[in-house]
């Protein structure tokens, strides 16, 4: 029953999304083409919100649902890594016409052949847990 919330968030997250074209191949398209503000706005704004949850997060000490103080360590500070991750991300999200968390609308919303997507994106994971001890971190 606890989990409740989070999947009541997890549909007005879905909602959000559909309604605000976030999870429209074309918008995604024009985003890449420099054709459109609008994708660069929902992602400004969600990287608005983020700075300032964790800032509410690191303030007020917030807990986890476990009842444990929320810990965000410092990141490593590595340029390279998070320059070829991210190119590997956004060339993915180019291709794919979608990022992770719209893949799971997708499918929702009856879009089926978006499964093909959603397995690709589990076979990088997958792929990435069995070489990341040889990356270079």
């Amino acid at each position: 029953m606890k989990l409740i919330k989070f999947i009541l968030v997890g549909f007005i997250f879905g909602i959000v999304l559909t309604k605000s074209e976030a999870v429209s191949w074309y918008r995604i398209y024009e985003m890449f083409q420099f054709q459109s503000f609008h994708m660069y706005g929902i992602i400004m704004v969600a990287v608005a919100t983020g700075v300032i949850g964790l800032q509410l997060i690191k303030r007020f000490k917030v807990k986890d649902i476990t009842g444990e103080p929320i810990c965000i360590e410092d990141k490593e500070p590595s340029t390279l890594r998070y320059i070829i991750g991210g190119l590997i991300f956004g060339l993915g999200w180019a291709l794919a016409g979608s990022c992770p968390g719209p893949i799971f609308i997708l499918i929702g919303a009856g879009f089926t052949t978006v499964i093909i997507v959603l397995l690709g994106a589990l076979l990088g994971t997958f792929l990435y847990g069995v070489v990341k001890d040889k990356l270079p971190h």
